[in-house]
């Protein structure tokens, strides 16, 4: 008999369990590919996408189509143009950053429902997407053509 690997040592959950924790997770967050084929390939986003770096990095290069909210600075005043039922998805620099975990709470302590981009800038050029670049340091936040008004 072979001794068990650091992989087998500690058995797989059953499938049941398994699917509930996989299933749940994607609730918390999502990955580049997913928001790159909402914004970029199919032009029409059901979110809004949040870069909570400075203004700075956000003018260096940023995903296209996300608004810049550093993440110290997301309070309640900044979100009242969108419908409390709005969806944030933020993101930072990578997974060495806890800046998009930093504005995800945040979101939430506010009551507003949020997920995290998995893997940040460096997962969107990990993908081989482009990033976009700002004149302006600072983009205001505006609601996107899809997303209804508050009412």
């Amino acid at each position: 008999m072979h001794p068990s690997s650091a992989v087998t040592a500690i058995p797989p959950a059953p499938s049941d369990l398994a699917l509930a924790h996989f299933e749940a997770s994607l609730r918390f967050e999502t990955d580049c590919a997913d928001v790159h084929d909402a914004l970029v390939a199919a032009g029409r986003a059901d979110f809004v996408l949040l870069d909570v770096r400075s203004p700075a990095l956000y003018a260096a290069g940023h995903v296209p189509g996300a608004v810049n909210l550093p993440h110290g600075k997301i309070i309640a005043s900044k979100l009242a143009q969108y419908a409390p039922d709005t969806l944030f998805v933020t993101y930072c620099a990578g997974p060495h950053c806890n800046g998009a975990t930093r504005g995800a709470i945040r979101l939430a302590r506010l009551g507003r429902p949020v997920k995290v981009m998995a893997g940040g800038i460096m997962g969107w050029l990990d993908e081989g997407f482009a990033l976009a670049k700002s004149t302006a340091p600072d983009r205001e936040l505006t609601l996107p053509n899809d997303l209804p008004a508050r009412a």
